[in-house]
């Protein structure tokens, strides 16, 4: 008997489930490299081979699979494309064929850490991206997220995400529910490549900053970029375009375990409040931001992404007394009703790691900053980034990934009391293994050398740290 390829084969089984009144569906296949078994989702060692739908009853697509051999994933946007009539004729199932509840899914993650500071010096270590970072610490959940979303109709998807792990500012009690996502994407057109994003959302600002937390190799993301727009997320408008090749790849780079920032479209822009996530608008004048990124793919079938970003506002900084030098003042602001000039621009490229991969990102502007000579907070420059590197192991103990990564910051701590200046100099190295796409497991070794924005006289700390971090998905 002459041998299927293995997407004929699985098309011959969708002709048989189709004649027996099985539902039709859309499905994403992945090869395993070595067993070449198929499968519904990625995982270490699958290769994907596309996305393919079932023939529809009218059709007769056993016996045209079998005489016309192969249903081929097209190069360019991995979807299914064959001679075969019967693929031809193929159809999706109707996204209305279900109650908008039916199509509701719910999943999430949960991080442990457990952070050690080697040496004395390193106790009085504080970062922003890690409140456990510090003396008297031990085992903490860094986030606890639930995200609810799906197709309420075949023009509207919902999206909201609260934090289980939250702590308020100023309170020395942890694992408070506090809103991070809450919108609604409205699809302008049929092929979903024009969509509104309406509600509180990620910002489109960074690369980093765009790429799940639960998805990132580094346990936090780099000050340079992170410092720009409070957890990320800001109340506001946004409208993206992804055509469909993009819009493919954006998805694939995500599921793969390549970690991918997801689609946030090639071009994206907006408004919104500008004083971040969960905080009202202070001054009645709007923040706008502009996005754009591609990820090109090679003839190897390796990913490029490049990309670069702006925004405009006017941030109003919280002041309160500080003493620095003997003197305590509290700090007047250059422009106390309309807010500070708050402008940056960022660059950014991402070489997936297929083994090999690489990612910077760089941003300048300025934006809001203490002068303690002047007892003022005026307008400074800013400027840093990052870069890293990481390898990606597959095989039968799962999915490995070391790394290294540098960073360096000058500017402002623009969230923190009297916008502090920030200066960071920083180097991380680590691995992540992941037996199962439902556990993570990473540890991480930086040196770290910060200044401690949290309260005057706002001292810059050296200072060894070795973290672990446990994640469950679900």
């Amino acid at each position: 008997m002459k041998r299927l390829p293995l997407a004929a084969a699985f098309w011959t089984m969708c002709g048989t489930a189709a004649a027996e009144g099985a539902p039709q569906a859309a499905v994403e296949l992945y090869v395993d490299t070595n067993t070449r078994q198929i499968f519904a989702e990625p995982g270490p060692g699958r290769q994907r081979l596309g996305r393919f739908v079932q023939a529809s009853d009218e059709a007769a697509p056993a016996a045209s699979v079998a005489t016309t051999g192969t249903a081929t994933p097209a190069a360019s946007s991995g979807t299914a494309t064959s001679s075969s009539p019967a693929i031809a004729a193929a159809k999706p199932a109707s996204s209305s064929a279900k109650a908008w509840y039916e199509k509701i899914g719910i999943r999430g993650y949960v991080q442990m850490r457990y952070n050690q500071e080697l040496g004395e010096d390193a106790k009085d270590l504080k970062s922003p991206g890690d409140r456990f970072i510090g003396r008297e610490q031990g085992f903490g959940i860094r986030r606890a997220r639930v995200v609810i979303s799906g197709d309420v109709t075949d023009n509207m998807s919902i999206y909201i995400q609260p934090d289980l792990a939250s702590t308020p500012s100023g309170s020395s009690t942890t694992n408070f529910a506090q809103l991070r996502d809450a919108y609604a994407d409205l699809w302008l057109t049929k092929d979903k490549t024009w969509r509104i994003r309406a509600g509180q959302s990620k910002v489109p600002y960074g690369w980093e900053d765009l790429q799940s937390s639960q998805n990132r190799l580094a346990l936090d993301r780099a000050d340079a970029m992170n410092s720009g727009v409070r957890d990320e997320r800001d109340l506001g408008v946004f409208a993206y375009w992804s055509p469909a090749v993009a819009k493919e790849r954006f998805a694939y780079l995500q599921k793969s375990g390549l970690k991918g920032s997801g689609d946030y479209g090639v071009i994206g822009f907006g408004v919104y409040n500008g004083q971040g996530a969960n905080r009202p608008d202070r001054n009645d004048q709007l923040h706008s931001v502009v996005h754009f990124s591609y990820p090109f793919k090679f003839a190897n079938g390796q990913y490029l992404e490049v990309g670069a970003d702006a925004y405009s506002g006017r941030y109003k900084v919280s002041t309160g007394s500080a003493t620095i030098d003997g003197r305590t003042f509290t700090p007047g602001v250059d422009a106390p009703e309309a807010g500070s000039t708050d402008r940056r621009v960022a660059a950014h490229v991402v070489y997936y790691p297929q083994p090999f991969g690489f990612q910077a990102e760089w941003t300048v502007g300025k934006g809001p900053e203490l002068d303690i000579a002047r007892r003022m907070v005026r307008t400074k420059s800013l400027r840093g980034g990052y870069a890293q590197v990481m390898y990606k192991f597959d095989g039968g103990f799962g999915s490995l990934m070391p790394y290294a990564k540098w960073q360096t910051y000058r500017g402002a701590a623009k969230f923190d009391t009297n916008a502090p200046r920030m200066e960071v100099d920083e180097l991380e190295a680590g691995v992540e293994w992941q037996p199962s796409n439902a556990i993570e497991l990473a540890v991480a070794y930086a040196n770290m050398r910060r200044t401690d924005v949290s309260a005057a006289p706002y001292r810059k700390i050296d200072g060894q740290l070795l973290r672990v971090q446990l994640q469950v998905n679900y």
